[in-house]
Order: structure tokens, then sequence, then C-alpha cells
């Protein structure tokens, strides 16, 4: 009986490692590079910060102030030591990165319930070496539930803008992990394959931690016509048309969220987990059906027609 139980386990199907961004390990012996200490800018912010100040958590960087509501104090500062700020991993304007989630225009009720579920450990990650996840794992467990009704409430405020600039593509530029996510090695050019690479339109600024600098996502030739099949059509009985819980136009549907123009990597992780039974929090069984016929392929095509689609 036991040696079933580990025979199914090793059965499971791995996390695809393009859509799990995970850090490669440190090089041994080396040492890491000091960061510029010359005051930097982006465009279109009167703004100077060093590097480091746009690395610390509990203060993130707020290039464009005028672009985004008044920042309540879980969002801009967070609590030393326990909870770092939320605008710093998801920005400030709540845009996020391919690594965690746009929280901008979700449902508030949404995101206290998702806060909830990572605190009672209803929502893992399929690749427990990530380290977003687990970083909001830690977040959500030293959060209180009015700092949660506060952050929630301040990105439910505003809406999603595009941030996301989805290209078919047969060939790709190389990148490497690096900040939990694939940044170009401006050393060629490689096959895309039957993955999903989503990277900075502009390197510097997304280390920046620019808020106004998005995305472009590299899918599969074709994957966006059969997402849109599966989406709308729900595949044939592959899958659940999306429309009927996310709304017809992907535009959310009450505190369902909205998947339009959102990031495919975390679109594809999400489905992921869903299936593999790692997010499982109370409206987790509204997707049971919705994810449990799907290939990673499938997966592919749908994120790739969802963050096609204008928020």
């Amino acid at each position: 009986m036991t040696l079933g139980a580990g025979t199914a386990w090793a059965q499971a199907p791995a996390p695809p490692p393009w859509a799990y961004t995970v850090n490669p390990p440190p090089t041994p012996g080396a040492k890491p590079t000091p960061p510029d200490p010359a005051p930097q800018q982006v465009p279109g912010s009167a703004a100077s910060l060093t590097v480091a100040q746009t690395r610390d958590a509990f203060n993130p960087p707020d290039w464009h102030p005028s672009a985004h509501p008044l920042m309540p104090e879980p969002v801009a500062r967070g609590r030393r030591p326990e909870m770092r700020a939320c605008g710093f991993c998801h920005l400030v304007n709540g845009q996020g990165r391919p690594e965690n989630a746009s929280l901008a225009g979700l449902p508030a009720a949404y995101i206290v319930q998702q806060m909830a579920d990572f605190k009672s450990g209803d929502r893992k990650s399929a690749e427990p070496r990530m380290g977003p996840p687990n970083a909001m794992i830690q977040d959500a467990v030293a959060a209180t539930g009015d700092e949660v009704r506060v952050a929630a409430a301040y990105f439910a405020s505003f809406p999603f803008t595009k941030w996301v600039r989805v290209v078919e593509a047969t060939d790709v530029p190389k990148t490497r992990i690096a900040g939990w996510m694939h940044t170009p090695t401006g050393e060629g050019h490689e096959p895309l394959g039957q993955r999903i690479v989503e990277m900075p339109e502009d390197l510097r600024r997304t280390e920046l931690r620019d808020a106004s600098s998005g995305f472009v996502a590299y899918v599969p030739a074709g994957s966006i016509a059969r997402g849109e099949s599966l989406v709308k059509t729900g595949g044939a009985g592959k899958t659940v048309a999306c429309g009927t819980y996310h709304g017809p136009d992907l535009k959310g549907l009450g505190p369902v969220p909205p998947l339009a123009g959102r990031s495919p990597s975390y679109t594809v992780r999400q489905l992921f987990d869903l299936q593999q039974g790692v997010r499982k929090g109370p409206w987790s069984a509204l997707m049971k059906t919705a994810v449990e016929k799907l290939t990673v392929d499938d997966m592919i095509a749908i994120a790739a027609y969802t963050a096609s689609r204008e928020p």
C-alpha cells in the first residue's frame, strides 16, 4: 500500500519549468555584484532613486505617484519585519509581474479569500522551490484581517490596464531565469516549442520596478485561435466555457476574478495548481470540472487567448 502511494506520487506530472520559474543556485564562491550607487531615472518620472532604494521591500519605489490612488500602509510600507509591502512584489499600481499576480481590478472579496487560503495552507504552489508563492504564504500568515481588507479595497478600487503584449512565435530571444522571471541573455534566439516565454519589454525598467513598463509574452503559433475554441466552447467537452464563471467578456463576474489581459504565465500556473490539488480553497471546487482533463498544451492555449484579450 505504501508502494502504491509512492508510485502514484512519482507519476504526478512535473510543473512546467518555463512557467514555474526557479532561480538557479548561486555559483560557489561568487560574490554578489554591489548595486550601482548612482541615482537612476525612468521615463515620465521626476523621481531619482538608487538601485538599492528600489530593492527595499518595505518601501517600494513609486516612480509615478499620480498614476494611482493614495496607497494605504500595507501597500506602501508593509510592517517590519514580518510583512513586506504589497506594492513591492505586485507593484504600487497592482499591475504585477510574471512571477506573481496582477491585483489591480480584482474583486476585493476575491483578494481577501486568497489571502485566507494562503494563510490556512489551502493555497500552495506545485513547485515548492518557487520563491514568490512562498513569500506570499509568509506575508499572508503575518497580515492582520484589517491589513488584508485595506489592501484588497485599494487594489479593487481601480482597473487593471493592458500590461502584456502577446506575440505568436516559433523562435524567441534566449533567456535565463533571474529574479524569478525570464530575462533576455542577448545571445540570439532559440526555438519556442510548446511553452510560453514571458519577459520584460525593458529589462532595466523592470529591474527598477517601474510600474509603467510592461511585458511581452511569446506563445506558440496558432495557440490563440486554439485557446479561443477552448475558452468559448469548452473544446467539445475538454473543459467548461470560461465565460460561465468569468463573464462572457472574461472581465469577471461578481467575486470571480477577471482573466482578460492578465499574465499567461500566471494563468498556466493557476490552472496547473488547481488540477494538481495544491490550490484548494473554498472557491476552487468551481474549477474542478474545468481543469481535470486539460493538458499543459491546453493550458498554454487558454492562457495565450485570455492574455490577448483587452481587460
